[in-house]
């Protein structure tokens, strides 16, 4: 399969771009982002763009791939909604939009644990909207990750310093059935992706049993 992806300077796309890396059954990713991912590989290809908004419809390098994975995010941590909503929906729905050839086409969106469109969270509301409006649109099939505590990959580059705190949690968490190492996750989405889930909503239970 040809997978878009985005999201491979952050944390979880990146963990989602190695484990696309190593398995045969992805023939190429196409990498969109603002700046190179720091990674080589026969079956990886960078489209480095400095406003993704600004892809415009019909794209032809956007042409011939199976999926689209959304994997770019940032904290909403002191981020109004007008400053958190562009990457958070904005971007992803354009990009949606953009997509040629949607009906034979998957779009899975990373989203995160606790996204409910009444919730009290500003980033969990917008999530909310943003997994509906993808869910609405006309794809073959569509689905939103809601991920708790990860586990880096080896080999990532992009690991923050808060996302190492978190793996302080991580051996209870993974106890709970709340985290997941990130080539588990990969994995799930790339069985997803090949075989089908009749769960649109992928929580961190889901990823533990979809990566076998």
């Amino acid at each position: 399969m040809k997978i878009i992806l985005t999201g491979a300077t952050g944390f979880v796309g990146e963990g989602v771009l190695l484990e696309c890396l190593k398995d045969e059954r992805v023939e190429k990713v196409l990498s969109i982002s603002r700046k190179p991912c720091g990674h080589k590989h026969e079956k990886l290809e960078e489209l480095i763009t400095k406003d993704l908004l600004k892809l415009p419809e019909g794209d032809e390098r956007l042409q011939g791939y199976d999926a689209m994975l959304y994997c770019a995010g940032i904290s909403a941590n002191g981020l109004s909604e007008q400053q958190y909503r562009p990457v958070t929906y904005d971007i992803p729905l354009h990009l949606a939009q953009i997509l040629p050839d949607k009906e034979l086409m998957t779009y899975v969106y990373l989203s995160g644990a606790g996204t409910t469109a009444d919730s009290k969270m500003m980033w969990a509301r917008v999530k909310a909207e943003t997994e509906n409006a993808i869910f609405a649109m006309p794809f073959k099939h569509s689905y939103a990750l809601r991920p708790t505590i990860m586990k880096p990959s080896k080999g990532q580059l992009h690991v923050k310093k808060l996302d190492r705190i978190y793996l302080l949690f991580y051996p209870l968490m993974r106890l709970m059935n709340q985290a997941n190492p990130l080539s588990e996750i990969g994995r799930a989405v790339i069985n997803v992706l090949e075989n089908g889930c009749d769960k649109q909503i992928l929580e961190s239970k889901d990823f533990r049993i979809l990566s076998k």
